[in-house]
């Protein structure tokens, strides 16, 4: 999968780079927005993904083994599983009630 061959006109998508301390859903939902918008493959989806990450989502991404990836619904399951913890968390009324 990783090794798909890139288009030579293939246009990386200008998002916010994922640091890990955003939401992690947030970032997903604007890349597969630009990756939708430009047709991207599943393969390619895989090379271009990285391509949006810094700090603590490249540093995790390198140290990933090189067969981890077999698609990029394995590669979005395991970056929503890393960095599930940054997710933001809707308010709900009982949420509320629970504040003091």
């Amino acid at each position: 999968m990783m090794a798909d061959e890139l288009p030579v006109n293939c246009r990386i998508p200008a998002i916010t780079k994922y640091d890990g301390t955003m939401d992690p859903l947030e970032h997903l939902a604007r890349f597969e927005n630009a990756a939708l918008l430009h047709r991207y493959t599943d393969g390619i989806k895989c090379r271009v993904f990285i391509t949006t990450f810094a700090r603590a989502a490249q540093q995790w991404f390198n140290q990933l083994p090189v067969d981890a990836i077999g698609s990029f619904q394995e590669f979005r399951s395991l970056f929503l599983h890393q960095f599930a913890s940054s997710r933001k968390l809707r308010k709900t009324e009982l949420s509320l009630f629970a504040v003091r």
